[in-house]
């Protein structure tokens, strides 16, 4: 009998040391995590829920690796934060997916559990779905993050760098992803045909007054009337709409420059005028950066709509020391802007 009292007595202390013997990432297997997730199935979504009596989409991925000994950040954005981006093509069971399908940003999260399949909160419960489904989750795939074996060791060579799955030449960790995606995904800036997107190309004035008209759905009320552009260019309608709003204008000489280069304080300038981003940054914050470009005087003709782009920026693009006035603007930039001006 006191042989037995002392065997349950270790089996206890062992049970209540558990906990503390490991937390790191490398201690759980894609396998387990998804037994864990798989578990669960059929739990109902609760808003806010983080635990089995009803779960939303960040708790459910929480909870599910937290029980592996993993602790993750509370929501969905914050969980996009950690680990090591893969892509699609290479998902392992356990790895973290996510999606925009309610709007700009990371939106919801889920577990990957195999054969091109993810469990997650959705409003019915935790359920699987397709994460190639064509008619919602496909559309909204931003990326995906290993939490599980993500130790790097030395290597000779350094490890690819993972791409997204929408444009192969747009990584994973690019700072405007999430931008190029979203108004990818609206129809506001397009890609090539060979799956490239060319983040770092320039943009021309004639591009700039498309893609701007296609947020703001402008019309005009006379024809274009510049001698550089005819009634047949294809931007025609939108720069004559551009023009009538004072957003994007002409040349003293007639001319609109449909094909000039748009240079990153004429970007500014123009989506400040399209989307009020004066108006969207608080006053008080705008003149506190007001002196964080070391090469913006604050004198200069296009200042007040940097520094207010500067407070919107939501892609961490613009967060630099310098801005580059007379850079050409890249199509990633004009991305970052809009994106960044109209999420506020």
């Amino acid at each position: 009998m006191k042989k037995r009292v002392i065997q349950m007595v270790i089996v206890a202390l062992l049970i209540s040391i558990a906990p503390f013997m490991t937390t790191q990432a490398s201690a759980a297997t894609g396998n387990e995590i998804v037994k864990i997730a798989n578990s669960l199935l059929g739990v109902r979504y609760q808003m806010g829920g983080t635990t089995p009596s009803g779960f939303d989409c960040s708790g459910y991925t929480s909870y599910v690796y937290k029980q592996a000994g993993i602790t993750l950040p509370r929501t969905s954005v914050s969980q996009y934060g950690t680990g090591k981006a893969v892509s699609k093509a290479n998902l392992q069971a356990g790895d973290l997916v996510f999606f925009n399908n309610l709007g700009p940003g990371i939106t919801h999260v889920g577990i990957y559990v195999g054969n091109g399949r993810f469990a997650s909160a959705e409003s019915e419960g935790i359920t699987t779905s397709s994460i190639n489904d064509p008619y919602y989750w496909g559309k909204y795939y931003v990326g995906a993050k290993r939490i599980i074996n993500t130790t790097v060791t030395a290597a000779s060579t350094p490890a690819p760098v993972a791409m997204s799955d929408v444009y192969k030449d747009v990584p994973l960790a690019h700072p405007a992803l999430q931008a190029i995606l979203s108004l990818s995904q609206d129809g506001i800036i397009n890609g090539y045909k060979d799956a490239t997107f060319k983040p770092e190309n320039s943009i021309t004035r004639g591009q700039t007054a498309a893609m701007v008209n296609r947020v703001l759905n402008l019309k005009a009320q006379n024809p274009v009337n510049f001698t550089d552009v005819s009634t047949s260019n294809d931007f025609a309608t939108d720069i004559a709409a551009m023009n009538e709003a004072g957003i994007l204008q002409g040349y003293s000489n007639g001319k609109f420059g449909v094909y000039e280069t748009l240079t990153r304080a004429q970007l500014a300038v123009i989506v400040d005028r399209a989307f009020a981003m004066q108006q969207k940054a608080d006053a008080t914050i705008q003149a506190a950066s007001a002196a964080s470009y070391q090469d913006v005087p604050e004198t200069h003709w296009a200042a007040e709509s940097i520094h207010a782009l500067k407070v919107l920026d939501q892609t961490k693009v613009f967060q630099t020391s310098t801005y580059k006035l007379s850079s050409e603007a890249s199509r990633a930039e004009f991305s970052a802007a809009i994106y960044s001006a109209t999420s506020n």
